[in-house]
């Protein structure tokens, strides 16, 4: 443990985090700032499409607000796992040529959307007091949240970047599971529009589910469905913080194993 974070090595995941922002923006007239006007400007159109056209916020309190935080986190979640898809093949030239300890790249990609989100929630809060919401006490646990998603994209990224290595198609895939994910986690609807209640149960096994509601609960309004009401007790948040711990694990497992070929397979 005292090894993985050494000065050497802490030193190292600082450089590629920087070279990680470079290649990102690299070419873009606005660089930076697209990282927090990409959110921006998704929320406004998908604000004045569900809000406005179909009317799904309809008697949400603070609904730009509630609908912003769900993208925020949303968008964490996928960047950081889209960006780690391909990292590993990314740095190929620097695996084969420098010793340097494969789980880093993955965990400075992380680092780079980590730093992202960061400024996204900035802007949540500026918005949340530009629209007069009433702060709950409870909104000092918020940053859980955002570690429990955290860690189950970091879960993801550690599987998904080794199975990019053999199988290029896992790119294309992975941007069909995303699509399907943005729209069957609610995060333009509230969740009592599912009417069904083993529909509702099945959602919240998904840790993006919980973790977006969970956040507008203690952030945005307590009128939002938790998986507590859903399941009858508080305990069932157990589930989804299973599924993390599971795919977080098995994550770290696979990519253990498999990051000694990486230099053959690149």
């Amino acid at each position: 443990m005292k090894h993985i974070f050494s000065k050497s090595n802490r030193a190292l995941l600082a450089e590629l985090v920087r070279t990680d922002f470079k290649l990102r923006y690299q070419g873009s007239a606005l660089g930076y700032a697209w990282s927090l006007l990409r959110p921006l400007f998704m929320f406004g159109i998908l604000f004045i499409v569900f809000n406005f056209i179909f009317k799904v916020g309809k008697g949400i309190p603070n609904y730009p607000i509630y609908l912003f935080v769900g993208i925020v986190l949303w968008n964490f979640f996928n960047e950081m796992t889209s960006q780690s898809l391909g990292s590993i093949v990314a740095r190929g030239s620097l695996i084969r040529k420098v010793r340097i300890p494969r789980w880093m790249i993955i965990v400075s990609t992380s680092v780079a959307a980590l730093i992202n989100v960061s400024l996204n929630l900035i802007i949540v809060l500026v918005l949340s007091v530009a629209s007069g919401l009433d702060f709950m006490p409870t909104s000092i646990y918020f940053p859980l949240f955002v570690l429990e998603v955290y860690l189950f994209a970091l879960g993801v990224s550690l599987i998904l970047a080794p199975l990019f290595v053999k199988y290029r198609d896992i790119t294309y895939i992975w941007d069909v599971l995303t699509q399907a994910g943005f729209y069957a986690t609610p995060i333009l609807y509230p969740l009592t529009l599912v009417k069904q209640e083993i529909i509702q149960k099945l959602m919240f096994i998904n840790p993006m589910a919980q973790a977006i509601q969970g956040a507008r609960e203690i952030y945005v309004t307590k009128e939002t469905l938790t998986i507590g009401e859903v399941y009858g007790t508080p305990w069932a948040v157990l589930i989804p913080l299973s599924v993390v711990i599971v795919v977080l694990v098995s994550g770290v497992l696979y990519f253990k194993k498999q990051a000694p070929k990486f230099a053959e397979e690149l």
